[in-house]
């Protein structure tokens, strides 16, 4: 029981983090590789407030998220004229810097969480305090799995509300065609960096989840592994959907490895299997249904 409740809050940070995603890809037509560094960006920010301040769950998580659209503000400033493999190479260019200070600030000589040793580099930072809410701490798996299935399920209404809204029209209209968007007197670059804002505040929950849930972080959260898994995940799952792709994505992705950790194979080969399936399973979709399998919008 209690593998399957750790396979469900698994499902609940990414269906957060997926649904992130979509805002970019499936509603802007924006390609990005930079959610892994907002992601654990917003679960360091909520590590540190945690360990440092002793702070309960609700501040710290508002602080991480705020932090998080702050910072993903401001780097979108520098992205408004980018677009196709120009954004595809700025984003690769944030997480590379997300992952390299997150692995690198670190000076074993100084107290975890000064200045000197704000990451705690490739050690990571641990001890993070389980969930506390009013006083009572979810210090149990059913309870952790009940809460996040609550926040996952609450961001997808939030989503959907959002991409429903004269706004997620807006931005499927710049995603289809900017020029006209601009035409007709849309503030183009406000509503992008909104959306960069909006998806990345939601990468950073999914972080705070993450923190919370394991007791630790480290920059493995940030590497390129994490960054293609989820852009696979937004892959397959399908944009333009506004809760159902992700869902999709985030189950199909996370079930199919698992659920292949049951067959009775040789220790030796069983991760390089899950590899090869997981390949062949994007190379099939990718011919045969290019908008994902529950997408509406086919990534050009």
């Amino acid at each position: 029981m209690n593998y399957v409740l750790h396979l469900l809050v698994l499902l609940d940070i990414y269906f957060v983090l997926s649904l992130s995603l979509n805002i970019v890809m499936g509603y802007t037509g924006l390609l990005t590789l930079a959610h892994a560094g907002y992601f654990a960006f917003g679960s360091y920010v909520y590590a540190l407030i945690s360990l440092l301040l002793g702070w309960e769950f609700i501040p710290s998580s508002l602080i991480a998220i705020l932090l998080t659209v702050l910072l993903s503000g401001m780097l979108s400033i520098a992205s408004w004229r980018l677009r196709g493999d120009f954004f595809i190479l700025f984003s690769l260019t944030i997480q590379v810097v997300f992952f390299t200070v997150l692995k690198n600030w670190h000076d074993p000589t100084q107290p975890v969480g000064s200045w000197g040793n704000m990451t705690n580099g490739d050690f990571g930072l641990a001890g993070i305090p389980s969930p506390s809410i009013l006083g009572h701490e979810f210090d149990s798996r059913t309870e952790i799995a009940i809460l996040f299935t609550a926040f996952a399920v609450g961001t997808a209404g939030l989503s959907y509300m959002l991409l429903a809204s004269p706004w997620g029209r807006l931005l499927r209209a710049l995603r289809d065609d900017e020029l006209s968007a601009r035409s007709l007197g849309k503030n183009v670059r406000l509503a992008k960096m909104q959306a960069i804002a909006t998806s990345c505040g939601m990468a950073g929950f999914a972080g705070v989840m993450l923190a919370s849930y394991q007791a630790f972080i480290s920059p493995t959260s940030a590497d390129m592994n994490e960054a293609t898994l989820l852009f696979s995940m937004a892959i397959v799952g399908g944009v333009g959907n506004s809760v159902l792709g992700p869902f999709v994505g985030a189950l199909l992705l996370i079930a199919i490895p698992e659920g292949l950790r049951f067959v009775d194979l040789p220790f030796s080969i069983a991760a390089e299997l899950r590899l090869m399936v997981y390949g062949l399973m994007l190379v099939l979709l990718m011919h045969w249904r290019p908008q994902g399998v529950a997408g509406s919008y086919r990534m050009e």
